[in-house]
Parts: C-alpha cells; structure tokens; sequence
C-alpha cells in the first residue's frame, strides 16, 4: 500500500494545478507574494487604517438593550432596537437569563415575538386602525411570486370558515334540542 510524503509541500504550484484551479476566483491568493500578479501593485502602506486604535467606539445606548451572560457587557456597537416592553419585553428579559446555548431561551424568545405580533394588534385597534392583515403578513407577494402557495392558503382558510360556522350552527342546535328538554 503506497504511503503519502506530505512534508515537502511545494512553495510554488505546478503548472497542471495553476491550470486546473484557475477558474475558481481567488485561488493562490495566499502563495508566496513574490509568485502573485497582483502583489507589486498593492498598496504599503494600505489606505485605510485598520480601524481606529483601541478597537471601536462605543455606541451610546439610549434604549435598554439586552446581551448575552456569555459576554460581560454590552459588545461595543449593538445596533439601533426597541426597547423592549409589555409582556413580550419581560419574556425576552427571561430569556436572556438563560445561556444562548440553552433551548429555553430562544423557545422563550420565539414565544416573545408571536406575543409582540397580539400586542401591537390589539394596540393598532385600541388606537381605531385597522391593521391590513392580509398585505402586513404578505399576501400580495405571496399571490404574485407564489400563486399555488397562495390558493392552498385561501382554500385552507376558508376551509377552516366553513368548518368554525358549521360546528357553531350545530352546537346551537344542540343547546336549543337540550333546552327544550
């Protein structure tokens, strides 16, 4: 059985594998510089500093913001968010009590946004708007890009209508058939 030498790797590539590999963008990039075509035309030194010395200013927070217990504060730039509030704002604080690699909390997370999704319902109609459901959960991209999609969901909908009205009319039935009793 031949045995593989893997301790002479060679500085320059053969010319079958230059010729081979030459179709993938970026390969040889990391060979020796003297070997690469674009090396003399690098810039030294480089254009833009790496970044400024110390590592990134540190974003104000204007807003509670919410970070892992892996790390001991809030990472330097975090993003622009919402604070979080009501009952889906105290389901993701407990949450984040939890270690990212822990299940309950991105169950508890998930959770959180379907009960933000209730809440600003019922705050877009305590406020007298109607929210346009079909369009806000995508309907009308759903119908153009994927029709078929589309008409399963409207045929289950409406199946489900027709089943809820059908066991309401039979439960009244049934509650006037025992009345009479």
């Amino acid at each position: 059985m031949p045995t593989h030498d893997h301790t002479q790797h060679p500085s320059v590539p053969s010319a079958s594998n230059v010729e081979r590999f030459a179709h993938i963008p970026g390969w040889g990039s990391d060979l020796d510089h003297a070997n690469r075509p674009a090396y003399p035309m690098e810039r030294t030194p480089p254009r833009l500093p790496n970044g400024s010395p110390g590592g990134p200013l540190a974003q104000a927070r204007t807003v509670e913001v919410l970070h892992s217990i892996e790390r001991p504060g809030v990472t330097a730039l975090f993003g622009s968010t919402l604070p979080p509030r009501g009952v889906n704002g105290s389901m993701r604080r407990m949450a984040f009590r939890y270690s990212e690699n822990d299940l309950r909390h991105w169950l508890m997370l998930l959770a959180a946004d379907r009960v933000q999704v209730g809440e600003t319902l019922v705050e877009d109609l305590l406020k007298g708007r109607v929210p346009n459901l079909y369009k806000e959960m995508g309907g009308p991209a759903e119908l153009r890009y994927n029709p078929r999609g589309a008409a399963r969901k409207a045929v289950t909908v409406g199946a489900a209508l027709v089943l809820l009205v059908a066991w309401r009319h039979f439960r009244k039935d049934r509650q006037r058939s025992v009345d009479r009793r």
